[in-house]
């Protein structure tokens, strides 16, 4: 027996689980409907995938959850997670959704999938016949993912960085690393019975004045540390910055990046794909605002040539969204889509070149780390400053790079910390800057822009 297979076998045996028959399951996946798999439908598809967000603790409310979306003509379904099995809390997942269930009242903010189990949760993806997204931000995901896998959800989001630094205080970032690592082996394996298991990143982070160099470097390491255990499909992604012209340097950047790493670790066989999310950051709590916000966000995917879009509702400032106002996002998100043909590419030469050279100098820095394994090299550079996510919580991340807006509502760098960009770069982004206002000012500035769509 193998040393992943002996892992999988303590793995599984938890009293909320169920019991797994693994040869079951691999037959399951062998013979799986193609519809399933994200992977077949990106290569099939000759249109831009529509997502929405959304999750309900009881298996009736997110059947009926479901059977909305499918009537409002998603392409992707989502499953969220609630958060106390993203904390592994799977004894207080139980008892809330038993309360859930007694009560009708939703005691959990999302489905607990490991707790319904798989056997119970295949006979709804099978029975919608769609492909559904696992969305979750746990950084310990080995058993929600065998689940997830058992039940028919072969798309899964995450990774050590994205799901870590935007969500976690403590918890140690080198365990997120090695368990994320047998995510990765664990899709890698299945991917071998059929379509490929397809991995996605999540691009948004802490959604608050990222700078896209950021975004970007951290979008390819997480590729990288999938495709070296044998990912055969994955997705970039990357949420709308605030700036038309930003997300579409962004894109083009990202884009042809991901191509040349891929290729660096002879890769290119694998499928990269790209994900965009409407706006993540604080919504306008005029709703006629947010709808304006989400049709900007779909002309921009148009424009930046997205294989998915991951969308948001009218209703965001509000709290969880109903099953309506997500439904409702996602048939005007197709129309927009429709009518959204024939867009021509827009190229800005010198904001490509400079955002190219950032993610050269930070993918180099990250490289030359004298540690023996990529993911040694990216814990280092994390735990140095190297790579620097603002607005982190995580005690393990530098917290010293400032950004802010410039009058074109571009995200700029002006203060460094340890990120290793050239000189050159740096005074090109502060040259971008009003930077003659006092320190206070320019706090109050940041403040007012983490609110800048209000």
């Amino acid at each position: 027996m193998s040393l992943l297979q002996e892992e999988r076998e303590i793995i599984v045996q938890n009293e909320y689980a169920d019991s797994f028959d693994f040869q079951e399951i691999e037959e399951f996946v062998k013979n799986a409907s193609k519809n399933l798999f994200i992977s077949h439908n990106f290569k099939n598809k000759n249109k831009m995938l529509v997502q929405p967000r959304g999750g309900f603790p009881t298996y009736e409310k997110q059947f009926a959850l479901n059977e909305f979306f499918v009537k409002a003509n998603v392409d992707v379904l989502p499953l969220t997670i609630d958060s106390n099995t993203r904390l592994n809390d799977y004894a207080m997942a139980k008892k809330m959704l038993r309360l859930s269930e007694e009560n009708e009242v939703d005691m959990l903010n999302g489905y607990p999938l490991v707790n319904h189990g798989y056997r119970t949760t295949r006979k709804m993806i099978t029975h919608f016949d769609k492909p559904v997204s696992l969305r979750h931000g746990t950084p310990d995901a080995r058993l929600l993912i065998e689940t997830a896998i058992a039940s028919g959800i072969f798309e899964i989001e995450g990774g050590p960085i994205t799901y870590l630094l935007p969500y976690s205080k403590n918890f140690p970032l080198d365990k997120a690393f090695l368990y994320w690592k047998y995510v990765e082996r664990v899709c890698a394996n299945y991917s071998k019975l059929n379509e490929p298991i397809n991995r996605e990143s999540f691009g948004p982070l802490t959604a608050t004045l990222v700078p896209p160099c950021i975004t970007i470097v951290i979008q390819l390491l997480e590729m990288l540390l999938s495709l070296e255990e044998g990912v055969k499909s994955f997705s970039v992604s990357f949420s709308q910055t605030g700036s038309v012209n930003q997300d579409i340097v962004t894109s083009a950047v990202l884009k042809k990046m991901a191509k040349y790493y891929a290729k660096e670790i002879d890769c290119e066989d694998a499928q990269i794909n790209l994900v965009y999310h409407q706006w993540m950051g604080a919504f306008p709590s005029n709703k006629d605002y947010s709808e304006s916000l989400i049709n900007t966000s779909t002309v921009i995917a148009a424009l930046v040539k997205a294989d998915k879009i991951i969308t948001k509702t009218r209703d965001e400032a509000f709290g969880i969204p109903t099953k309506e106002a997500n439904a409702k996002t996602v048939a005007n998100t197709q129309y927009t889509l429709r009518i959204l043909q024939g867009l021509p590419n827009i190229i800005n030469e010198q904001e490509e070149e400079i955002l190219t050279q950032e993610v050269k100098s930070i993918m180099e820095a990250v490289f030359n780390d004298s540690a023996d394994t990529l993911w040694r090299k990216v814990f280092n550079s994390i735990k140095n400053g190297t790579i620097d996510v603002p607005f982190s919580p995580h005690i393990i991340n530098n917290n010293e790079v400032v950004t802010v807006r410039d009058k074109d509502k571009n995200i700029r760098i002006i203060k460094r910390g340890n990120l290793p960009i050239s000189d050159k770069c740096f005074e090109y982004e502060k040259s971008k800057c009003n930077l003659n206002k006092d320190a206070t000012s320019i706090v109050n500035d940041i403040i007012h822009d983490i609110g800048i769509m209000q």
